[in-house]
């Protein structure tokens, strides 16, 4: 595995590097701005990122900002056999109101964010009654997702240290400056175009008309200001070990709460991570790491982590499988299920 993974950053050159840091910045940038930016010609731009879709499931995709759209995020954690665990991976993965489900902790563990409606039960099915009443699940726990301080709009850095500030500047989007209160409101007539950005946030204007019945001037300045105004985002999935990294571990931490701030901020300044969060629960910060290699897992957790006195706990799970990202997946394979979302 982790040969392979090595091959395969060997593979990748500063033009696919460039590409993929670009699509971080603009996911919906057009391959001629690209282009112009690297060097290089937009039949080249094109034809780097048709190779990567293909043999490092690079995808762009289409996000609602949780807290604009009225939407609350939950972190569930399921403990399973290691003969069921993975079929309701991908019963989870199946489901419109789940991301990032991950396999953990030798196969046994299951690891999923939830999106749920902000405040009330209502629209809780999967939390209340899907899960409690799923044979062969052994433990469950769920941590409220309090306040992300590194993750989602903001890229792994192992992914985004190709370009050049100038570089970066000249790929921004034009409005990338404007405050995020200016941004209009989601409604009920953009789920058509949030659910199509959402299978490929690349698409283009006349097949996001079609998916909406909008016209596709009426596409483009209602995707403008959602954009602009920070409603919506554009995250960027690949396989990480194109990136070298063999190694993925979720972090589990309980810090003291008057320290909680300072350590999030610090964690999130830390290379070796991608995703910082605080959490309600047993442990109230939670991180995603990427390694090379077990080694530079461990030299991460004793020599930086084990340097911050304000983490009283430490649990490692490692990662793995991703079977979900950002974005839904088709359905594949019969598998078990878990009774589809209602509403």
């Amino acid at each position: 595995m982790q040969d392979t993974a090595r091959r395969n950053a060997a593979m990748l050159d500063e033009v696919d590097r460039g590409l993929i840091h670009a699509l971080h910045i603009d996911g919906r940038a057009p391959f001629s701005r690209i282009g112009a930016v690297l060097g290089v010609s937009t039949q080249t731009v094109a034809r780097r990122y048709r190779r990567l879709r293909a043999d490092a499931a690079l995808r762009v995709v289409g996000l609602a900002d949780p807290h604009r759209a009225g939407r609350a995020q939950w972190l569930v954690r399921l403990t399973a056999g290691p003969h069921s665990a993975q079929d309701l991976a991908h019963a989870l993965a199946r489901r419109a109101d789940t991301s990032w489900v991950k396999l953990a902790s030798g196969g046994t563990e299951i690891i999923a964010v939830v999106h749920t409606p902000a405040g009330g039960a209502g629209g809780h099915s999967l939390l209340l009654h899907d899960i409690p009443r799923t044979a062969g699940i052994t433990t469950v726990s769920a941590h409220y997702l309090l306040h992300s301080y590194l993750g989602g709009p903001t890229a792994w850095r192992g992914r985004a240290g190709t370009l050049t500030d100038r570089q970066q500047r000249q790929l921004a989007p034009e409005d990338s400056g404007r405050a995020a209160t200016a941004g209009p409101s989601l409604t009920d007539a953009d789920h058509a175009l949030l659910t199509a950005l959402q299978r490929d946030g690349r698409a283009g204007h006349a097949e996001l008309a079609a998916a909406t019945g909008w016209s596709p001037a009426t596409v483009a300045r209602r995707l403008t200001a959602l954009q602009a105004g920070g409603v919506i985002f554009f995250d960027v999935e690949v396989d990480d070990a194109w990136f070298g990294a063999t190694t993925q571990a979720l972090l589990w931490m309980t810090v003291t709460p008057a320290h909680l701030e300072q350590v999030a901020t610090t964690l999130a300044g830390h290379h070796e991570l991608a995703f910082v969060a605080a959490t309600t629960g047993r442990t109230n910060l939670v991180a995603h790491a990427l390694c090379p290699d077990p080694a530079a897992l461990h030299d991460y957790l004793t020599h930086r982590l084990g340097t911050l006195g304000a983490i009283h706990t430490l649990e490692t799970a490692p990662v793995l499988r991703t079977v979900k990202g950002a974005g839904p997946i088709a359905p594949t394979g019969e598998g078990r299920r878990l009774p589809p979302r209602s509403g």
